[in-house]
């Protein structure tokens, strides 16, 4: 009862439940790969019953199957108050049910939608502008003018047409007259009938000459019509244009983010030293800067983050309801970099080399080749901040070959078999069996969920998603060709034992064809970007067959799953 007693701090949320058996974090979650903190399960999990039961807004958040449904990210931090209480703050990305404030939930960092703001006002400019340019492009003068010209450019081009068949016509009865007059004339009349003759042709061009000129004036006076109204709708769009990028600038000099250090940004000075100086649309409205935000400006510390999908998958990405979801890249990296200064932060998990001291077995070699057991964590080939990989550890094994040469790789969190070549001789008959897809692939995974059928496809097309690298989309108009076919092996408590066969080999493809909801829609065990982080992916290649370089022979390696 006495904390409740305390200074009211508005959305702070005490848990309704005792916390006396939780051990706090000692450092704040790293956003972009992470394991939700116990009490960020907690909080979520009270967060997920408010929002089952809640009757203050409508939402339609697909659970009932609604195409139209729109699932949305939600977000809790765990926070300490001035007086020492444990609770927890809330928010969504974007809006909820078309507002931007909700009751229970941190505001957003800069309100647009205030009626106050001036948003509004500019906005509405804008709005006036697009109205004329629509008026000026769709049942206009400038349409019919439009419909006009290409009326007149084709039936300038039949007339054309029709006067050049007539002069080709022309053409081959003066060359007639011309032999018989050359046969049967001379002197006088001769030169008088050649002079005929000519005349007609210079006729002849004179008639297309004429024409051209006709159709040229009638065209060129409807096309300085057009050009007034193009001229109109274009100085229009440059206005636009401006007033846009006008306030799209002061919108971003709003939302102003604070640290615990009490330094205080906007989004155009985070933004400016990156590659992508003009923040991306939505910047600042996702629910960990909102969360951020609020700790700081209410002098509450932040002990732990965790943010969760709630609501129906949307159609590219990876979103299952309920589940925990690492902030995104394109929009928060820069933003949290920011906030997070001078708070002690969990290490980045991929900056780490996970199998270092782990290792790598030489399931086979020769002068050609040399086939390993990746361990999982364990790079196929260096990154930009871990040299440790397969190809490194090999390169000092063979330090006078030719190679060593990466045929194929296997994520960091993959485990499993790896070819590479010694010689450019092995290097070359290799990359031909891997393009042309005649090696055979076998991965075993275990997957979250039962499987209903015994084996299947998955033909998903698939491409990065340039927002929030290096997570991969399905997509049905841009992506590449991604074919799967699986077999499950075995099915207990709640989860499945699967062999994937892979025909293509895009980035993440077995890891997105099993999560995604057009897929398996049951994510890998571990599988921290597309489902839920544990102590490893439960992702194995087993087995791969290769037609030997040299010999020519088949050969099958096969290294049994650790898991």
């Amino acid at each position: 009862m006495a904390s409740h007693m305390r200074h009211y701090i508005p959305s702070f949320t005490l848990f309704n439940t005792s916390i006396e058996s939780y051990a706090l974090p000692e450092k704040f979650t790293f956003p972009f790969f992470y394991q939700p903190h116990p009490l960020c399960e907690l909080a979520a999990k009270e967060l997920q019953d408010y929002l089952l039961t809640q009757t203050d807004w409508c939402h339609n958040f697909g659970l009932e199957g609604d195409p139209e449904g729109v699932g949305k990210m939600f977000g809790v931090l765990i926070v300490q108050s001035p007086q020492g209480d444990i609770g927890y703050l809330s928010a969504f990305s974007g809006k909820l049910a078309d507002q931007s404030q909700h009751k229970h939930f941190v505001p957003p960092v800069f309100d647009l939608l205030a009626e106050e703001s001036f948003f509004h006002a500019e906005n509405a400019k804008i709005m006036s502008i697009n109205d004329q340019i629509d008026a000026l492009t769709q049942d206009s003068p400038l349409s019919t003018l439009t419909d006009k010209i290409q009326q007149l450019e084709s039936t300038y081009q039949s007339e054309e047409r029709c006067l050049r068949e007539k002069m080709v016509a022309n053409r081959a009865t003066r060359k007639s007259l011309r032999q018989q007059a050359l046969s049967c004339l001379s002197g006088a009349e001769l030169e008088q009938a050649l002079d005929t003759l000519a005349k007609q042709s210079v006729a002849d061009k004179n008639a297309l000459k004429y024409l051209k000129l006709e159709w040229q004036d009638k065209i060129l006076a409807v096309r300085s019509k057009w050009q007034t109204f193009h001229n109109k709708r274009e100085k229009l769009k440059e206005q636009r244009k401006t007033l846009s990028n006008t306030l799209q600038h002061k919108l971003f000099e709003q939302y102003r983010f604070l640290n615990i250090c009490s330094q205080e940004k906007s989004l155009n000075a985070i933004f400016e030293g990156t590659n992508n100086p003009t923040p991306p649309a939505g910047a600042g409205e996702c629910a960990a800067p909102k969360l951020l935000q609020h700790a700081f400006k209410h002098k509450l510390k932040p002990l732990a983050m965790a943010e969760f999908w709630w609501g129906s998958s949307p159609v590219s990405e990876i979103r299952q309801h309920r589940k925990f979801y690492p902030s995104c890249h394109s929009k928060c990296q820069p933003i949290l970099g920011h906030m997070l200064k001078g708070m002690a932060v969990d290490d980045n998990p991929l900056e780490k080399a996970w199998a270092e001291n782990n290792v790598m077995d030489i399931v086979f070699e020769d002068d050609a080749i040399v086939v390993v057991n990746k361990p999982a964590g364990l790079l196929s080939v260096p990154g930009k901040t871990i040299q440790d990989s397969a190809f490194t550890r090999l390169k000092k094994r063979y330090p006078t070959a030719e190679g060593p040469f990466v045929i194929h790789r296997l994520d960091m969190a993959t485990s499993g078999i790896l070819v590479f070549a010694l010689t450019k001789r092995a290097n070359k008959s290799l990359q031909k069996q891997f393009i042309t897809r005649s090696v055979e692939k076998r991965y075993v995974a275990i997957v979250e969920g039962e499987a209903q059928q015994q084996s299947g496809q998955i033909r998903l097309p698939m491409r990065g998603d340039p927002e929030d690298r290096p997570r991969q989309l399905v997509c049905f108009e841009h992506g590449k060709p991604a074919e799967t076919d699986w077999e499950c092996i075995e099915t207990k408590q709640g989860q499945s034992r699967l062999y994937l066969y892979p025909k293509t080999g895009r980035t993440h493809q077995l890891r997105v064809h099993c999560a995604h909801h057009l897929g398996l829609n049951m994510p890998m065990l571990g599988d921290g970007l597309y489902g839920q982080r544990t102590d490893r992916l439960h992702l194995h290649a087993e087995r791969l067959i290769i037609e030997h370089p040299y010999t020519k022979k088949s050969m099958t390696f096969e290294v049994k799953s650790p898991f």
